[in-house]
Protein backbone atom coordinates (compact mmCIF):
# COMPACT_ATOMS: atom_id res chain seq x y z
CA UNK A 1 0.00 0.00 0.00
CA UNK A 2 1.40 3.39 -1.01
CA UNK A 3 0.10 6.28 1.07
CA UNK A 4 0.32 9.48 -0.97
CA UNK A 5 0.53 12.93 0.64
CA UNK A 6 -2.82 14.39 1.67
CA UNK A 7 -1.75 17.81 2.94
CA UNK A 8 1.44 18.65 1.01
CA UNK A 9 0.99 22.15 -0.35
CA UNK A 10 -1.31 23.19 2.49
CA UNK A 11 0.10 22.14 5.87
CA UNK A 12 3.66 22.22 4.50
CA UNK A 13 5.32 22.97 1.12
CA UNK A 14 5.03 20.39 -1.65
CA UNK A 15 8.43 21.31 -3.09
CA UNK A 16 11.32 19.36 -1.53
CA UNK A 17 13.79 22.26 -1.43
CA UNK A 18 11.25 24.68 -0.01
CA UNK A 19 10.13 22.07 2.51
CA UNK A 20 13.69 21.55 3.75
CA UNK A 21 14.13 25.32 4.08
CA UNK A 22 10.82 25.56 5.95
CA UNK A 23 11.94 22.90 8.44
CA UNK A 24 15.18 24.81 9.01
CA UNK A 25 13.16 27.96 9.61
CA UNK A 26 11.05 26.10 12.20
CA UNK A 27 14.18 25.24 14.17
CA UNK A 28 15.59 28.76 13.86
CA UNK A 29 12.32 30.59 14.63
CA UNK A 30 11.98 32.69 17.79
CA UNK A 31 9.75 29.96 19.21
CA UNK A 32 12.02 27.17 17.93
CA UNK A 33 15.14 25.69 19.50
CA UNK A 34 17.38 28.31 17.89
CA UNK A 35 19.68 25.87 16.11
CA UNK A 36 19.55 23.03 13.62
CA UNK A 37 20.77 19.99 15.56
CA UNK A 38 23.17 17.39 14.21
CA UNK A 39 22.02 13.78 14.11
CA UNK A 40 24.00 11.83 16.69
CA UNK A 41 24.71 8.14 16.65
CA UNK A 42 22.02 6.03 18.23
CA UNK A 43 22.55 5.45 21.94
CA UNK A 44 20.62 2.37 23.01
CA UNK A 45 21.07 3.16 26.70
CA UNK A 46 18.87 6.25 26.32
CA UNK A 47 15.99 4.53 24.55
CA UNK A 48 13.16 4.30 24.40
CA UNK A 49 12.47 8.01 24.74
CA UNK A 50 9.03 9.14 23.62
CA UNK A 51 7.76 12.56 22.63
CA UNK A 52 4.62 14.65 22.25
CA UNK A 53 4.39 16.97 19.24
CA UNK A 54 1.75 19.24 17.67
CA UNK A 55 0.41 18.67 14.16
CA UNK A 56 -0.88 21.94 12.73
CA UNK A 57 0.48 23.63 9.63
CA UNK A 58 4.21 24.22 9.89
CA UNK A 59 3.71 27.99 9.93
CA UNK A 60 1.68 27.65 13.13
CA UNK A 61 3.20 24.78 15.14
CA UNK A 62 6.41 23.76 13.38
CA UNK A 63 8.61 25.85 15.66
CA UNK A 64 7.04 24.19 18.72
CA UNK A 65 7.49 20.74 17.18
CA UNK A 66 11.19 21.49 16.63
CA UNK A 67 11.82 21.14 20.37
CA UNK A 68 10.79 17.48 20.46
CA UNK A 69 12.57 16.68 17.22
CA UNK A 70 15.74 18.28 18.53
CA UNK A 71 15.67 15.82 21.44
CA UNK A 72 15.18 12.88 19.09
CA UNK A 73 17.98 14.00 16.77
CA UNK A 74 20.44 14.56 19.59
CA UNK A 75 19.72 11.10 21.01
CA UNK A 76 20.05 9.40 17.60
CA UNK A 77 17.39 7.63 15.59
CA UNK A 78 16.03 4.24 16.68
CA UNK A 79 14.96 1.61 14.16
CA UNK A 80 11.26 2.40 14.33
CA UNK A 81 9.06 5.41 15.05
CA UNK A 82 5.59 4.43 16.26
CA UNK A 83 3.47 7.48 15.44
CA UNK A 84 0.14 7.79 17.25
CA UNK A 85 -2.54 10.23 16.18
CA UNK A 86 -6.18 11.09 16.76
CA UNK A 87 -8.66 10.41 13.98
CA UNK A 88 -9.94 13.70 12.58
CA UNK A 89 -11.79 12.20 9.61
CA UNK A 90 -13.99 9.53 11.22
CA UNK A 91 -12.89 6.90 8.71
CA UNK A 92 -11.63 3.49 9.77
CA UNK A 93 -11.57 1.41 12.91
CA UNK A 94 -11.30 2.07 16.65
CA UNK A 95 -7.53 1.77 16.41
CA UNK A 96 -6.29 1.68 12.82
CA UNK A 97 -2.78 0.37 12.16
CA UNK A 98 -1.25 1.04 8.74
CA UNK A 99 0.63 -2.24 8.56
CA UNK A 100 2.50 -2.39 5.25
CA UNK A 101 3.81 -0.34 2.36
CA UNK A 102 5.28 3.15 2.22
CA UNK A 103 4.33 6.73 2.98
CA UNK A 104 5.35 9.40 0.48
CA UNK A 105 6.28 13.02 1.21
CA UNK A 106 8.15 15.52 -0.98
CA UNK A 107 11.34 14.40 0.82
CA UNK A 108 10.95 10.76 -0.29
CA UNK A 109 9.41 7.49 0.80
CA UNK A 110 9.27 6.03 4.31
CA UNK A 111 8.84 2.30 4.80
CA UNK A 112 6.29 0.88 7.22
CA UNK A 113 7.67 -1.77 9.57
CA UNK A 114 5.23 -4.55 8.73
CA UNK A 115 6.58 -6.92 11.37
CA UNK A 116 6.22 -4.40 14.19
CA UNK A 117 2.79 -3.25 12.99
CA UNK A 118 1.38 -6.76 12.74
CA UNK A 119 2.83 -7.68 16.11
CA UNK A 120 1.07 -4.71 17.73
CA UNK A 121 -2.23 -5.82 16.22
CA UNK A 122 -1.68 -9.40 17.40
CA UNK A 123 -1.17 -8.27 21.00
CA UNK A 124 -4.11 -5.85 20.99
CA UNK A 125 -7.76 -6.60 21.70
CA UNK A 126 -8.88 -3.51 19.79
CA UNK A 127 -6.36 -2.57 17.07
CA UNK A 128 -6.77 -3.82 13.52
CA UNK A 129 -5.01 -3.42 10.21
CA UNK A 130 -6.79 -0.62 8.37
CA UNK A 131 -5.75 1.85 5.66
CA UNK A 132 -8.93 3.90 5.33
CA UNK A 133 -8.41 5.92 8.51
CA UNK A 134 -5.05 7.12 7.18
CA UNK A 135 -5.92 8.26 3.66
CA UNK A 136 -6.79 11.86 4.55
CA UNK A 137 -5.51 12.08 8.13
CA UNK A 138 -2.90 14.84 8.45
CA UNK A 139 -1.60 14.38 11.98
CA UNK A 140 0.86 11.58 11.18
CA UNK A 141 1.87 12.84 7.75
CA UNK A 142 3.12 16.19 9.05
CA UNK A 143 5.62 14.47 11.37
CA UNK A 144 7.48 12.65 8.61
CA UNK A 145 9.35 15.57 7.00
CA UNK A 146 10.88 16.50 10.36
CA UNK A 147 12.37 13.00 10.53
CA UNK A 148 13.28 12.77 6.85
CA UNK A 149 15.20 16.04 6.98
CA UNK A 150 17.80 14.31 9.15
CA UNK A 151 17.82 10.72 7.86
CA UNK A 152 16.18 8.16 5.59
CA UNK A 153 17.34 5.24 7.73
CA UNK A 154 14.23 4.50 9.77
CA UNK A 155 10.81 2.90 9.47
CA UNK A 156 7.44 3.80 10.91
CA UNK A 157 4.28 2.28 12.35
CA UNK A 158 1.40 4.73 11.81
CA UNK A 159 -1.53 4.26 14.22
CA UNK A 160 -4.69 6.38 14.28
CA UNK A 161 -6.97 6.23 17.32
CA UNK A 162 -10.64 6.50 16.46
CA UNK A 163 -11.34 5.56 20.07
CA UNK A 164 -9.53 7.66 22.67
CA UNK A 165 -11.00 5.94 25.69
CA UNK A 166 -8.93 5.10 28.74
CA UNK A 167 -9.35 1.41 27.90
CA UNK A 168 -8.16 1.89 24.32
CA UNK A 169 -5.06 3.74 25.51
CA UNK A 170 -4.21 0.96 27.98
CA UNK A 171 -4.76 -1.73 25.36
CA UNK A 172 -2.59 -0.01 22.76
CA UNK A 173 0.20 0.79 25.22
CA UNK A 174 0.33 -2.85 26.31
CA UNK A 175 0.35 -4.05 22.70
CA UNK A 176 3.21 -1.75 21.69
CA UNK A 177 5.20 -2.78 24.76
CA UNK A 178 4.72 -6.50 24.19
CA UNK A 179 5.53 -6.16 20.48
CA UNK A 180 8.75 -4.32 21.30
CA UNK A 181 9.78 -7.02 23.78
CA UNK A 182 9.02 -9.78 21.31
CA UNK A 183 10.92 -8.17 18.42
CA UNK A 184 13.74 -6.52 20.35
CA UNK A 185 13.70 -3.45 18.10
CA UNK A 186 14.61 0.03 19.26
CA UNK A 187 11.68 2.42 18.94
CA UNK A 188 10.36 5.87 19.80
CA UNK A 189 6.70 6.77 20.19
CA UNK A 190 5.59 10.10 18.75
CA UNK A 191 2.27 11.24 20.22
CA UNK A 192 0.71 13.68 17.77
CA UNK A 193 -1.70 16.15 19.36
CA UNK A 194 -2.78 19.74 19.49
CA UNK A 195 -4.20 21.14 22.72
CA UNK A 196 -7.37 23.21 23.22
CA UNK A 197 -9.11 24.61 20.14
CA UNK A 198 -10.81 27.95 19.44
CA UNK A 199 -10.81 29.52 22.89
CA UNK A 200 -9.53 33.02 23.46
CA UNK A 201 -5.89 33.22 24.54
CA UNK A 202 -6.60 33.57 28.25
CA UNK A 203 -8.89 30.57 28.44
CA UNK A 204 -6.60 28.49 26.24
CA UNK A 205 -3.66 29.15 28.54
CA UNK A 206 -5.79 28.19 31.55
CA UNK A 207 -7.22 24.91 30.29
CA UNK A 208 -4.01 23.91 28.54
CA UNK A 209 -2.18 24.36 31.84
CA UNK A 210 -4.48 21.70 33.35
CA UNK A 211 -3.55 19.04 30.81
CA UNK A 212 0.12 19.99 30.66
CA UNK A 213 0.37 19.60 34.44
CA UNK A 214 -1.22 16.15 34.19
CA UNK A 215 1.18 15.16 31.43
CA UNK A 216 4.22 16.39 33.37
CA UNK A 217 2.96 14.41 36.38
CA UNK A 218 2.59 11.32 34.16
CA UNK A 219 -1.01 11.03 35.31
CA UNK A 220 -2.91 9.63 32.35
CA UNK A 221 -6.12 9.02 34.28
CA UNK A 222 -6.33 12.59 35.58
CA UNK A 223 -5.63 13.81 32.05
CA UNK A 224 -8.56 11.76 30.78
CA UNK A 225 -10.81 12.97 33.64
CA UNK A 226 -10.02 16.65 33.12
CA UNK A 227 -10.43 16.51 29.34
CA UNK A 228 -13.96 15.16 29.94
CA UNK A 229 -14.80 17.24 33.03
CA UNK A 230 -13.78 20.59 31.56
CA UNK A 231 -14.64 19.75 27.95
CA UNK A 232 -11.07 20.50 26.89
CA UNK A 233 -10.84 20.26 23.11
CA UNK A 234 -7.45 18.54 23.05
CA UNK A 235 -7.66 16.41 19.93
CA UNK A 236 -4.99 13.80 20.75
CA UNK A 237 -5.41 13.00 24.41
CA UNK A 238 -5.65 9.28 23.52
CA UNK A 239 -2.18 9.17 21.93
CA UNK A 240 -0.76 11.10 24.88
CA UNK A 241 -2.39 8.78 27.45
CA UNK A 242 -1.05 5.79 25.53
CA UNK A 243 2.44 7.28 25.53
CA UNK A 244 2.37 8.01 29.26
CA UNK A 245 1.24 4.46 30.05
CA UNK A 246 3.79 2.90 27.71
CA UNK A 247 6.59 5.12 28.99
CA UNK A 248 5.96 3.97 32.55
CA UNK A 249 5.94 0.34 31.38
CA UNK A 250 9.40 0.99 29.95
CA UNK A 251 10.68 2.53 33.19
CA UNK A 252 10.39 6.16 32.09
CA UNK A 253 8.60 8.02 34.85
CA UNK A 254 9.22 11.67 34.04
CA UNK A 255 8.04 14.15 31.46
CA UNK A 256 9.34 17.59 30.59
CA UNK A 257 7.20 20.07 28.67
CA UNK A 258 9.73 21.62 26.33
CA UNK A 259 7.67 24.45 24.82
CA UNK A 260 4.11 25.76 24.82
CA UNK A 261 2.57 28.45 22.63
CA UNK A 262 -0.70 29.08 20.83
CA UNK A 263 -1.58 30.01 17.28
CA UNK A 264 -2.34 33.45 18.70
CA UNK A 265 1.28 33.85 19.73
CA UNK A 266 2.20 33.28 16.08
CA UNK A 267 -0.51 35.27 14.30
CA UNK A 268 -1.31 37.93 16.87
CA UNK A 269 -5.03 37.05 16.78
CA UNK A 270 -5.86 36.16 20.39
CA UNK A 271 -9.62 35.81 19.97
CA UNK A 272 -9.69 32.16 18.80
CA UNK A 273 -6.53 30.12 19.24
CA UNK A 274 -5.19 26.55 19.22
CA UNK A 275 -2.66 25.39 21.80
CA UNK A 276 0.56 23.60 20.86
CA UNK A 277 3.15 21.88 23.04
CA UNK A 278 6.21 19.68 22.76
CA UNK A 279 7.25 17.30 25.50
CA UNK A 280 9.63 14.44 26.14
CA UNK A 281 9.11 11.32 28.24
CA UNK A 282 12.28 9.75 29.60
Amino acid sequence: MIRKPAVAGSFYPDDANLLAKTIEDCFMDNFGVGEIPKLNEFNDSKYPINVMVPHAGFQYSGSIASHSYCEIVQNGFPEVFVILSPNHTGYGKEISVFNKGEWITPLGNVEVDEEFANSIVSFSDIASNDFHAHIYEHSIEVQLPFLQYFSDDFSIVPITMGSQSYGAANDLAKAIYEASIKLGKSFCVIASTDLSHFNNQEKANTVDSFVLEDIENMDEFKLFEEVIQYNITMCGYGPVMTTIILSKMCGMNSCEILKYKTSGDVTGDLTSVVGYASGIFK
